[in-house]
Order: C-alpha cells, then structure tokens, then sequence
C-alpha cells in the first residue's frame, strides 16, 4: 500500500485559529475575505520587524529553525555594506512527500504568506518579491493572488513580484536550490556554501524563509507579540502547522499550539494507541517510540530532548503490524534516488546505505550491519548540500529506534511482519521529466542469462553492484533520470544480453513487477526509488 497525500488534505485546528482563521467559512481566502477576516497590516521598520521576530521567538518553519530575526538583519546590514536593494524570496517548494502544511497555506491562505513577505520587502527597501512552488495548484493560487492585489513583473512598478516554478524534489526545496532556481539555473544545490544574506538571487543580499514562516510574521505584525505570546509555550508561543500522515485514520493538516501532547495530536488523526514508532520531522527527522510519544509535547525543544525533532512539522507513526525497518529501506530507497549527482557523499553514499540496510534485512548478519553503520558514519558532514546529512540522520535513528527488530533480522533473518507501506511516498510515473528525478523505470536483470562480466555495475554503480561472488546486485528501484542514459547504455553492453528496462506500473491496485519475484532476495540491493 503506498496512498501519496493530497495537495490540501483535511484541515484541523486544535484551539482558536490563527494560520487557518477563516478556513471554517471558504475554502480559499481571496484579498476581500483575506482582509475581512485578518484585517489591515500596517508597514514596520526593519528593526522593529526584527525585534518582533526576536520577541515572538520566530524561527524558520521549513526545518532548519534558524532564527528570523537574526536572519533579517543579516540581509539588512549586507544590502548597507554593499549599497545594493535585497531580494524576499518565499520558499514554498515543498518536495517531500509527508509534507503539505505550506501546500496547504499557499491554496488556501495566499494573502497571509504575502502579507508576511510584504511587510519584510518594505521594511528591508526590497524591490523584488520571488515565490517559488513546486505544484499546479500552489502556483494558481499564488499567480491569483498576486492579480488580486495588482502586483507582477513589469518593469516600473515599485515591487516587482514573480512565481518560480521549481521541481517536486526533496534536493530542490533547499535553499541554495530555490536561489538557484530563481536566477535561470536548475533547481539544484550549486555544490557551494554561500549564505543568502550575502549573495542570493542576482547576487544580492537575500531574504529567504519557508511559507509558514512568512505568515506567521503576518501573524505577529497584526496582533503584536503580547498577544502572539498568549498561545503556545513561553519559550516557543505561537502555533505550527503539522502534517499527520502515516498510519492514521485521517491524513491531516492541523495548526496547533506549542505545548499541546502529541499523543492527542496523534489521537485526532487517528493513530494507533501504541505505535511502535513515531517519525518526527520529516524524512531528514528521528524516530521515537511509544514511551517517547507518550511524554512529548508539540515544541522543538520537547522533541529534541526525547531524540525526536520538529524539523519541517511532518508527524508519522507506524502500527505494529508492519515491519518498521522495511518502511525504513522504502524511505530510503527513496531518498537514495533524490540525489543532486553531484557529489560522492550523495551519488555513491546514500544509494551504499539503502544497499547496506537492504543487505541487513535479507540476512547480511552482523558484517552488513557493521558495514551499514560505516557508510552512514561516511556520508555525515562531506555532502555539498543538506540532503546526506539529513539522510544519514534517518539512518541512524533508525538503528537506534528499532534495535529489537534489528536484532531479529541480524541474528535470525527477519522478525516475521510484512512491510505494509504506511509512510507515504510519489508513485512512480509522473509529470515533470526533470534531470535527476525518477524516470518511472526499473532495471531487472535474468540470473539465467547472467554470466558475471561486471560491465554493467562499472557503466551505472550507482544502481548496480557485485556481491561477493561477483555478480551483480541489482536496485529493486526506479531509475533516475539523470541515469536513464548510462542505464540504457549498460543494458546494450551486457555481453549477455542479461539486462533490461521495464516500465514499472502504478500501485494502484496494479501486479507488483515480475521482476521482484525474479531476484533471490540474496542478491538484491535497494538503492533508491520515487520522487518528491
């Protein structure tokens, strides 16, 4: 079972509304109802917004957390030094598949983020406001709502506003990528670190936040921080917005106070009483357990000292009935897949790890688990981007979280459950053809064809590898794009005419390919799949 969310699933809101005021009376706010609801927001100067991020306690909702207001003046006193206008760029590229808290923001609250972004263009002296979306119904609303409110690209207005497009990856929501993105280059990490708030879109200082972030500003600047400090926790007032996904009854997006005990959150969305493991934070987040979920409250500090983690607000528990470090190797699999190409870490690593986490639970024993632990420890601090750090994160969480399970597939071959697929991922097969994104096709090899030549894992050793026999290791996994050709080019060079490409079907009630029936699981190594 793989069930991908919605664009904008089910809304909830545990106490009063501030995000998603008005979401009980449309299902969209235009300006008129946007203004009516929210009311006007009066401009602010630079330090001032600062120092009402400060009081507010704001920091970053796309998963990083940095500080807002620390972030603000950064961009202000670059564009000082430098004499140059600063750029506000809106990130709402939301790639990975368990998030849609900012999906469901951009649909149905677009004036809020605007507001947010607004308010941070004047009082910095911006002249250029970018958005960037990843999806068809995030860049309608958005293109919408900047109409509602006169706003575009043509030269001689006081702001110039524009919608970037950017794909549906996980490698593509990263900052460096949207900048990137923004300034005619593919959504990709430039494979250098620069900061934004130096050098950004067209070189210039630049503001760039998630979309929560923006309307939570919005938010802030209306009610002022006394009131914003009301709801939620001292350290961390206000609301977030979550993703539930997983195994619940209800896939939801739900604004809820910092405080609140997550296992009530859980409860709302229909989640199993005792699950065996909740992902906190995303597919770069942690797993904690029944106990943990049990104790946590919705804050960054509760779940950082339980080994969990807010990160970009998606929540995912997984029942007993399903095999927790199978859900595991799906989500790395894909992750392994979402490789920029661009550096050894990513390219050769993460595609290693999933191979190594695969090797564990086919009955590698304790030499596939001592390798697994390498190659993720190899991976940490060496990539050109967030995503290996973020990756190796969720491996080792992984190995810490499940060790029961992990014991019973080292010492004995597996803990006896199936792996029912809970976590939600892309379906292969989909719109975009971007370079480096799944291209919806598998490579299957035939063992009674396949004499051991070796040629096919030099030509794609990203997908392929040789066991310790010497034959090939094949990915029970969908082919990049960005491999597509060196794929095809090992499949017309195996001497044995061993190799082929299929188009893999939709899981919608589809066979599951013949070719998993053909691989002795011995021989196979899941080194990446799907998109996001």
């Amino acid at each position: 079972m793989n069930t991908p969310l919605p664009d904008v699933p089910e809304v909830r809101v545990v106490g009063l509304p501030q995000l998603t005021q008005g979401f009980d009376l449309v299902e969209r706010l235009d300006l008129p109802m946007h203004l009516k609801v929210h009311g006007p927001l009066e401009p602010m100067t630079g330090e001032r917004l600062a120092q009402l991020a400060d009081d507010i306690s704001l920091r970053g909702r796309g998963g990083a957390g940095f500080p807002f207001g620390q972030k603000l003046r950064a961009v202000a006193k670059s564009a000082i030094r430098r004499g140059v206008r600063p750029v506000v760029v809106v990130n709402g590229s939301e790639g990975e598949p368990a998030c849609r808290k900012d999906t469901v923001l951009l649909n149905r609250a677009p004036h809020l983020i605007l507001d947010g972004a607004l308010i941070a263009a004047e009082a910095l002296g911006a002249r250029t406001l970018v958005i960037a979306v990843t999806r068809n119904s995030t860049e309608i609303s958005i293109r919408a709502a900047l109409a509602e409110r006169g706003l575009s690209d043509r030269r001689g207005q006081q702001l110039r506003a524009r919608v970037v497009r950017t794909p549906e990856r996980m490698v593509s929501g990263e900052a460096s990528s949207v900048i990137r993105a923004v300034n005619g280059g593919p959504a990709l990490p430039p494979g250098r670190r620069e900061r934004a708030s130096d050098t950004g879109v067209g070189g210039a200082p630049t503001l760039l936040s998630n979309a929560e972030t923006f309307a939570q500003l919005a938010v802030g600047a209306r009610i002022g921080a006394r009131r914003y400090s009301h709801t939620g926790l001292e350290t961390e007032p206000g609301t977030v917005m979550l993703t539930i996904s997983g195994a619940v009854a209800r896939p939801m997006v739900v604004e809820v106070p910092t405080g609140v005990p997550l296992r009530y959150v859980l409860q709302l969305a229909g989640a199993p009483p005792l699950p065996q493991g909740v992902l906190t934070g995303g597919y770069h987040g942690n797993w904690i357990d029944a106990m943990a979920v049990n104790e946590a409250l919705v804050s960054r500090e509760s779940l950082a000292s339980l080994g969990g983690a807010l990160g970009a607000g998606a929540i995912l528990p997984i029942g007993p009935e399903t095999c927790p470090l199978g859900e595991a190797l799906r989500v790395a699999n894909w992750l392994a897949a979402e490789t920029a190409g661009q550096c050894g870490p990513c390219k050769l690593g993460l595609p290693a790890a999933a191979g190594g986490l695969s090797d564990v639970m086919n009955g590698g024993g304790p030499a596939a688990l001592e390798a697994l632990r390498e190659v993720t420890q190899a991976v940490k601090g060496r990539g050109a981007c967030k995503h290996p750090d973020g990756s190796a994160r969720f491996f080792a969480s992984t190995l810490s979280a499940f060790t029961d399970d992990l014991a019973a597939h080292v010492l004995h071959g597996g803990c006896g459950r199936e792996t029912t697929g809970v976590l939600p991922l892309p379906l292969p097969g989909y719109e975009e053809a971007e370079e480096s994104i799944p291209s919806g096709e598998k490579v299957f090899i035939d063992w009674t064809l396949c004499q051991g030549h070796g040629l096919c894992a030099d030509i794609i050793p990203e997908l392929i590898r040789l066991n310790p026999d010497g034959f090939p290791s094949v990915a029970d996994a969908v082919v990049p794009m960005h491999l597509k050709g060196a794929t095809q080019r090992a499949v017309r060079r195996c001497p044995a005419l061993a190799m082929r490409i299929e188009q893999m079907p939709s899981e919608r009630g589809g066979p599951a390919p013949s070719g998993r029936r053909e691989l002795p699981s011995s021989n196979r190594k899941a080194l990446g799949s799907g998109r996001g």
